[in-house]
């Protein structure tokens, strides 16, 4: 039987960044090419915020938010999300969020980062922080171009038999593995992992954190 590793689990939004995904949606809704295509694809991003911020189902907000990318060539997608991270995320890394990698990294953990943002986007992160493995969304993409869907699986909540695939399929031990986040929406994540820990909690998850005895992590330096 081949060996577990334990694993660190890092929920990006809010835990290692503070800036939520759908302000990456419209920056790159809005740095499209042509004018008309700016105001169209807004408007999408537009109809998925209001599904995020109100408890909506959080699949069918990440399907909506990125509709506004249709037609965006590939090539566009990953320039606008290196510009996006070099204008936005790169000062934005939460230092609580740095120190809870390398400390992981030290401690033999294999280091998970997971977004509902897309991999374009994130993909700068984990080269920063030398992570071994990205769960984020992708665009769908059909001749070079983005249909507005999002390839399948979508990630919104990440937990359930989901993650048990993925650890099961990366040979991760999820009873010995570390796991961070800091929305409600996180919690399945968390449960899963043998060492669960909120940082920068929403009142959902911190009261979650509270009744269940996890560690809670509150400031940077």
């Amino acid at each position: 039987m081949p060996e577990l590793h334990p694993a660190a689990f890092f929920r990006v939004e809010g835990t290692l960044l503070r800036r939520p995904t759908a302000l990456a949606a419209a920056w790159l809704a809005t740095n499209s090419q042509r004018l008309a295509s700016r105001l169209t694809r807004l408007g999408s991003v537009a109809l998925g915020a209001p599904l995020a911020w109100s408890g909506a189902d959080p699949t069918t907000a990440a399907r909506v938010t990125w509709m506004g990318l249709r037609g965006m060539s590939e090539d566009r997608l990953v320039i606008l999300g290196e510009e996006y991270w070099a204008t936005w995320l790169d000062d934005d890394v939460r230092p609580v969020g740095e120190d809870l990698v390398r400390q992981a990294r030290r401690d033999g953990r294999r280091i998970v980062l997971v977004s509902d943002n897309l991999d374009v986007v994130m993909q700068p992160l984990v080269e920063r922080l030398g992570a071994d493995l990205l769960v984020a969304n992708r665009m769908e993409l059909r001749g070079g171009r983005a249909t507005g869907r999002l390839a399948e699986p979508v990630v919104a909540r990440f937990g359930g038999q989901r993650l048990k695939d993925f650890a099961a399929d990366q040979g991760l031990d999820l009873s010995r593995s570390t796991a961070y986040g800091a929305a409600e929406a996180d919690s399945a994540l968390l449960a899963a992992a043998g060492l669960p820990c909120a940082v920068h909690p929403d009142r959902g998850l911190r009261r979650m954190a509270r009744d269940l005895d996890w560690p809670i992590l509150e400031h940077d330096r």
